[in-house]
């Protein structure tokens, strides 16, 4: 490798929004013999703690202008960045230039992302300063001349380089070519991340779609799982990023237990989303909310006045199928709730919190995991992603958004409120089950809950079935619940059969009337919501 020109020492330049780590960067840095670069806030930050600091402006012989909006937007910075150490040329023309290389760049973002986030919202205005232009320029150049530059974009890389450049006495050698390829991989990484957020941001702020026009999604560091769905499947979860910090199962605190796997992930998801949906769209006089999930499809649900009773009912729904099951509850778990799970076998329980001796109940069995969300939140509509062969495919999911105060009984026998508030309570949880579906569901003595779920068959009439055989004699004086409309009135006369008296569908059908007639044969009420709950 050819000397670098002048045999000058080596070179930082340090750029930083948030200084966390920068003062100790900077004196190791200089106690090593390097010289520092820098620019405003992080020069004044330096020079504060009695360290020496060459402005960029010197460097570059040009002011920082326009409000600080152009500072390292220049050829002596971006020259001494990407500057080929190994080629003659490149550094006979850096030398005419009079420039000198730069050695490492440190460099953290305008917060964009966490302006971005403020609620009330920002103007337009006041968001656009926060789009950083050189920050994004010099992580780039650094990152593709990362050969010979050092990038750091992050205050846990700190530590790491420093000991390396320690023991190499200072020389930039003393990084590996390893290390360096991984650094310039989380800059690239940075970079990708912080232009999706601008993007997404920006769509929203000047287009406003229902969903986006283009697809960018950022995450954080993701973790390895055990495995997948199955064991020859190797598996992550990614955090999503957010400058509010972790959210939904990323901000989850586990309690006991080994790693979460791959299917806990999406069963916990499917939990969540019973749960939340609950807590939006149900009585609150029943404010006790219990989800038990088996292969992302619930088994049993239950609203209540009490929690054990909420857990009862709903474990009363298919006690067979629960067995290995997610549980969601939608407050702080109680200890006689605790002791009414007792020795079920169980794979995780997440809610809003424990107190402390249902923890200690629930943590007596050695595999079970306990997880709290302090963020148990009422859903709201959110663009959901899926991906596809070839692409992906996008909607905006959230719980049932019916207008109960115009459904419409369409029999010769009325619904009451009761019934109303039970079909509501049905509706949030048929809308997470698998299609084609059917729940069954019920009041109890004290609140509502399922009694038989038939999920994910081709044929509405088979969903009938299963949902009647689950239920057994609970079936008996059920409302039955449809994620769609019935073609033919097989269905309503199966559930008749089952002594089913309400019947809750979207409607639309050619032959709605064939339906209707059939449950005025039966004596049933049948109402229409308008709203088909599909869920592939």
């Amino acid at each position: 490798m050819l000397l670098r020109p002048h045999m000058s020492t080596p070179r930082a330049l340090l750029s930083v929004f948030h200084k966390d780590g920068i003062v100790d960067l900077g004196r190791s840095l200089s106690e090593m013999g390097w010289d520092l670069l820098s620019t405003g806030g992080t020069a004044r930050t330096l020079r504060e703690a009695n360290l020496p600091v060459i402005d960029v402006s010197d460097a570059t012989g040009h002011p920082e202008c326009f409000d600080g909006r152009v500072k390292t937007l220049h050829p002596a910075v971006h020259g001494g960045i990407l500057v080929r150490r190994d080629r003659e040329d490149d550094m006979e023309t850096l030398v005419e230039l009079g420039y000198d290389t730069i050695d490492l760049v440190c460099v953290n973002l305008y917060p964009f992302e966490a302006v971005a986030a403020r609620d009330p919202p920002v103007i337009n205005a006041e968001l656009i300063e926060m789009i950083d232009i050189g920050g994004p320029t010099m992580i780039r150049s650094a990152a593709k001349n990362h050969k010979d530059c050092l990038v750091l974009t992050s205050p846990n890389q700190y530590t790491k380089v420093l000991n390396s450049l320690k023991s190499s006495n200072g020389s930039p050698s003393g990084v590996s070519q390893e290390d360096r390829k991984q650094l310039a991989l989380e800059a690239f990484q940075r970079t990708a991340a912080y232009d999706a957020a601008v993007s997404n941001e920006l769509e929203n702020r000047f287009n406003s779609p229902d969903v986006p026009n283009r697809i960018h999604i950022a995450s954080e560091l993701g973790t390895n799982l055990r495995y997948g769905e199955n064991p020859h499947q190797p598996a992550a979860f990614y955090p999503a990023a957010s400058a509010t910090g972790p959210q939904g199962l990323a901000a989850a605190v586990q309690h006991g237990g080994k790693e979460l796997s791959f299917n806990n992930y999406l069963d916990l998801d499917g939990a969540l989303r019973i749960a939340r949906g609950l807590l939006r769209d149900t009585d609150k006089s029943r404010q006790h909310g219990c989800v038990v999930i088996k292969h992302t499809n619930p088994c049993g649900a239950a609203i209540d006045e009490t929690q054990v009773a909420a857990w009862e009912n709903a474990l009363a729904s298919d006690p067979e199928s629960a067995f290995g099951c997610v549980i969601a509850f939608t407050h702080v778990v109680e200890k006689s709730t605790a002791e009414a799970i007792g020795g079920h076998f169980l794979e995780c329980i997440i809610a809003p919190g424990y107190d402390a001796e249902a923890l200690d109940i629930l943590s007596e069995k050695k595999n079970r995991r306990m997880l709290t969300l302090e963020e148990f939140t009422p859903r709201e509509d959110e663009v959901r992603i899926r991906q596809l062969d070839g692409g992906w495919v996008a909607q905006i999911q959230g719980p049932p958004s019916i207008d109960w105060s115009a459904v419409s009984c369409v029999t010769k026998a009325s619904a009451d409120d009761d019934l109303l508030a039970l079909a509501r309570f049905g509706s949030t949880v048929l809308s997470e089950v698998k299609s084609n579906s059917i729940i069954l569901v019920a009041q109890t003595d004290t609140g509502f809950a399922t009694v038989g779920v038939g999920p994910g068959q081709t044929s509405r009439v088979e969903a009938v079935r299963i949902a009647a055989r689950r239920a057994g004699d609970r079936a008996n004086g059920s409302m039955m619940v449809s994620d769609a409309f019935f073609p033919f009135r097989d269905g309503i006369d199966t559930a008749n059969e089952i002594g089913v008296k309400t019947v809750v569908q979207p409607g639309g059908s050619v032959r709605d009337q064939e339906s209707i007639d059939a449950a005025d044969e039966h004596g049933m009420a049948m109402i229409f919501t308008g709203q088909r709950l599909f869920l592939h």
